[in-house]
């Protein structure tokens, strides 16, 4: 992966520190510009005089040098030097190398799984949260694989945010997130989870999926205070249980 691409699915929110560190090998899923020189497991296109070099550095017993890479989130590693160090390293079998780190925060949070796949889904939370910013201990879990949830979420939290300002304590963007997290979607997913629904989902998977159900019903509001009237219980949570079917 390339960093930039991957910055500007998740946002950069700045600078937060630098410092050496000892890194993981494994922990390196990308590069900040030699994309063409090296496969994903950085192994080299092509073993040239440079590549030969560095491995006899390596075999000689010498230490190398720190290479430099850029963090992202739990541990995403991407190298902007020492590419051939790694690329040796790891043909070597080494599992660590002495690093100087960067370390970058971003708006949606770099989880260890990330992968290009997943870049446009958390484009989309990136969008979301700059509309509708969590908690720090609330962003750090969100997944969602269909860019079209980030959306519906959106939509709902600020339509939530104009009908319930009492609540909000507030007038930031902030202020309406944390509100909405609170008071809108864990009473909602706290309900679902005694209702057995949602097991095996996060919190916000297990709310877009009802807040899927509830707009299929054609109900502005949560039907029944959400499952708390037998009639209306049974027709949702058929209905959800089709959905988290579909979204397992």
């Amino acid at each position: 992966m390339r960093l930039d691409d991957v910055l500007e699915a998740l946002g950069n929110d700045g600078v937060m520190e630098r410092y050496d560190d000892e890194i993981a090998l494994a922990d390196v899923v990308g590069t900040v510009a030699r994309t063409h020189d090296f496969d994903a497991d950085f192994s080299p296109r092509r073993r040239d005089d440079r590549w030969r070099r560095t491995e006899e550095l390596f075999r000689s017993g010498s230490h190398p040098p720190p290479i430099d890479v850029v963090r992202l989130g739990d541990n995403l590693l991407f190298v902007s030097d020492g590419h051939h160090r790694i690329s040796v390293a790891r043909s070597l079998g080494w599992d660590t190398l002495p690093a100087r780190v960067h370390r970058i925060c971003t708006v949606a949070f770099a989880l260890c799984c990330l992968r290009v796949s997943h870049l446009p889904a958390k484009a989309a939370e990136r969008r979301f949260l700059q509309k509708v910013p969590l908690p720090d201990e609330v962003s750090r879990g969100l997944w969602l694989d269909r860019p079209a949830d980030w959306a519906r979420l959106a939509d709902a939290a600020l339509a939530w945010g104009y009908t319930h300002h009492d609540v909000i304590g507030g007038h930031s963007a902030h202020d309406l997130g944390t509100a909405w997290w609170r008071h809108e979607v864990q009473p909602v997913v706290e309900t679902m989870r005694r209702e057995g629904a949602g097991a095996t989902l996060s919190d916000v998977q297990l709310f877009v999926t009802a807040l899927a159900a509830r707009d299929r019903l054609g109900a502005l509001d949560w039907p029944g205070e959400l499952l708390a009237a037998h009639e209306d219980a049974s027709c949702c949570h058929a209905e959800i249980d089709l959905l988290v079917d579909d979204a397992e």
